[in-house]
Order: structure tokens, then sequence, then C-alpha cells
């Protein structure tokens, strides 16, 4: 498919460009980022820390002979500290999607811009024995922000928890819950996410997850996914998944990413 080409393409050429400019950075921590799993790290970035994530994803679903197609193109989180315990968060997709009927790709492509993503982290509590490590998280996706194939009716609002225990030295256990508006539906939506993430060497990790929500006016959905991350440096990380839903709504999702940070020491 062409336009997979394409985003497998200018994925692996970004990561290239950040790789040429990135530096080992020992005596730094590693980068921890909110992607590629649905489950958002239980941490800030740090003050004056800045750091960009991106990455591309395709997802289908078929039924009655008609499948459809949704490729999400440079899927950017930025995120930049400003305290020790609150970032800032902006966010804009890129989608296209195809229907086709026995195979025949209709006309009525649709592609644009997602809502804008703003929003907030703010560090809650580390973790202390039994008790995890605890984040807030809220956003604000506005309705003027979108392209008209993918405007909503209603701006969007989400909100979550987001929380962490170290099982080991090598794993570890993330998970979310929280709410959602939006959808063009004013109804709630209850969300959870939850995440196994595991060290398999100083450079490659692995995760496992199980997602999902509770809408008010409908049934529940629920999905996973697994993938891998493969640490270039300190500041750059590389990550690819697959996934699909355990209810109805989803057959297939592949995604790859690069998540790159700017210290401010550098």
């Amino acid at each position: 498919m062409k336009l997979t080409k394409k985003l497998i393409l200018s994925i692996t050429m970004l990561a290239s460009t950040l790789l040429s400019f990135s530096q080992d950075g020992e005596s730094v921590a590693p980068l921890v980022t909110d992607r590629p799993d649905a489950t958002e790290a239980s941490s800030t970035v740090g003050k004056g820390i800045l750091q960009f994530e991106t990455g591309g994803l395709y997802e289908s679903f078929e039924e009655n002979n008609i499948r459809f197609e949704n490729y999400t193109f440079n899927t950017m989180l930025i995120r930049y500290g400003i305290l020790d315990n609150v970032e800032l968060r902006l966010g804009w997709d890129f989608v296209e999607g195809v229907t086709k009927v026995n195979g025949n790709k209709l006309d009525n492509v649709t592609s644009g811009l997602s809502p804008l993503l703003l929003g907030m982290k703010i560090d809650i509590a580390e973790e202390k024995g039994c008790m995890p490590e605890i984040a807030l998280i809220g956003h604000v996706f506005p309705v003027f922000s979108a392209s008209a194939d993918y405007r909503p009716e209603y701006t969007g609002v989400d909100f979550r928890l987001s929380l962490s225990h170290t099982l080991s030295e090598k794993s570890s256990l993330g998970y979310n819950i929280g709410a959602e508006w939006g959808n063009d539906s004013p109804e709630a939506t209850a969300i959870y996410t939850l995440a196994y993430g595991y060290s398999i060497s100083d450079k490659f990790g692995m995760y496992a997850e199980l997602y999902g929500d509770f809408p008010e006016d409908n049934s529940a959905n629920h999905y996973w996914d697994a993938g891998m991350t493969y640490l270039v440096s300190n500041d750059l990380q590389l990550d690819a998944y697959v996934g699909t839903s355990i209810t109805e709504g989803q057959d297939l999702l592949l995604g790859m990413g690069v998540s790159y940070r700017i210290r401010k020491n550098k």
C-alpha cells in the first residue's frame, strides 16, 4: 500500500535525522515517553525539558464486505516542563480515511487534521513502598482547530490519573483511569488502560497492554496491543507495535514512531 510505505519512509527519515544529532548522554537517565502504548506515563519530563513524540499508525475494520481504513500521520505530541512537576502538552494528528467495498476503493476519502490537543500533566506523588507513582493529566480538544472532515460537534475534554508500580529492576506496571467527553456526543465515557513493561536489555524494551472505554449510551470497547522500544541514546527512542480489538471495531492496528528529548544543559 502506497500510504503505508509513505508512512514508514517518513518515520524512518525523521529517526535518521534525529539520530545524526543525538548523543549518548550517559550521565542522565533515559527519556520516559507517553508512547507507543495508550497508557500515559506517570511522570513529567522535568523543568526546561522539551520532548517530541511522533509516529504513524494504520488501523482497519471490515464488516459486511465494507472495509474502513485509517492512516494517521505525524501523531505529534510536544511536551515541555515548566516546573519540575508540571509539563505543558500540545498535539495534533493528520488523518486520512479510506472506505473499500468488495476491495474497491470509494471516492469519499476523508483527510485532514484532528482537533488540537492542549493539556497539562502534574506529578502528584512519588512511588513509596506499595503506593504507586501518580500523575494527573488533562486535555481539551477545541472544535475550531480541526479540519472539516474531522471537526466534531462538541469540544472534547479528557482527564485521567496515571499510576505506576516498579515490580523489579526489569519490569513495571502502569495503569490509567479517567473519563472523556467528545466524539460528537455530550455523554461521558469512562476510560482505562493497563500495561506491563519489561526491559529485555539496556536498549530493548517490550510491553503488553489492555485498554478500553465505557460510554454512557453505548456498549463498552476493549482492545489490546503489544510492542517494542529501542533506546538509540538516552535522548532518542524508536518504537513499533501491533494490536486489535477484543470487542468489535478494529481488526488490525499497526504503528511505529520516534521520541526525542532536548535537554536544557545540552
